[in-house]
């Protein structure tokens, strides 16, 4: 696994920035000590491989029945193509909606009922957008069997969102283990690490904590 190699190269190239003295506003609203922009990705041969190895590895740990990769649009489709080629896999991928044209297919690419399908996307918030794709998914009569991501910020939401969809999730990295990596390799002072704790621990409250 390349989990130093991956959390330095994001932080190096700021595709992951901290900055807990001067929060960022989410689309939300939410403000955040964190901004993750991780579509960048693409642009950086030896991090999009190392992330698709591990994936790769991940979800045959986690998931060792999968059959078809699939990516969620538009971030998870390279992902998912990277992965499907390393576990050499058929892949398909989700629109956000049907398309308003042709056979307004919203999946990409051919399953049965028979296929375990587990889905990527390159971050997960919250969960809605990828747990609303596992529901198209198994609309068109695909069986997901779990979604995995590059990273997520295991927020509370995200968790009662999945616990509640009864979807299992497996992510390359998540915020805290990132945090931890950061203030071991002493880029955070202990304020910080626990500034960025506690915005963790209740995102929505924290600048009123």
């Amino acid at each position: 696994m390349h989990q130093a190699e991956i959390i330095n190269k994001l932080i190096q190239e700021n595709i992951i920035t901290i900055s807990p003295n001067k929060p960022f506003t989410y689309a939300s609203g939410m403000k955040s000590p964190i901004y993750t922009d991780l579509r960048l990705t693409v642009s950086y041969p030896d991090l999009r491989h190392w992330i698709a190895q591990d994936l790769a590895e991940l979800i045959k740990k986690e998931f060792p029945e999968v059959t078809t990769i699939g990516g969620v649009a538009t971030a998870g489709i390279p992902h998912a193509a990277w992965v499907a080629k390393e576990l050499h896999l058929p892949m398909i991928y989700v629109r956000p909606k049907p398309k308003d044209h042709g056979k307004g297919r919203q999946i990409e690419g051919r399953f049965t009922d028979q296929d375990k399908i587990v889905l990527i996307d390159d971050l997960i918030t919250t969960g809605g957008s990828v747990l609303n794709a596992v529901k198209a998914t198994e609309k068109d009569g695909g069986q997901v069997i779990g979604v995995s991501s590059i990273f997520t910020y295991y927020l509370p939401d995200a968790k009662a969102n999945f616990a509640k969809a009864g979807v299992k999730f497996a992510p390359l990295l998540s915020y805290p283990e990132l945090l931890q990596k950061e203030k071991d390799s002493q880029h955070l002072t202990n304020e910080q690490y626990e500034t960025l704790k506690t915005w963790h621990e209740d995102p929505w409250h924290w600048l009123n904590a």
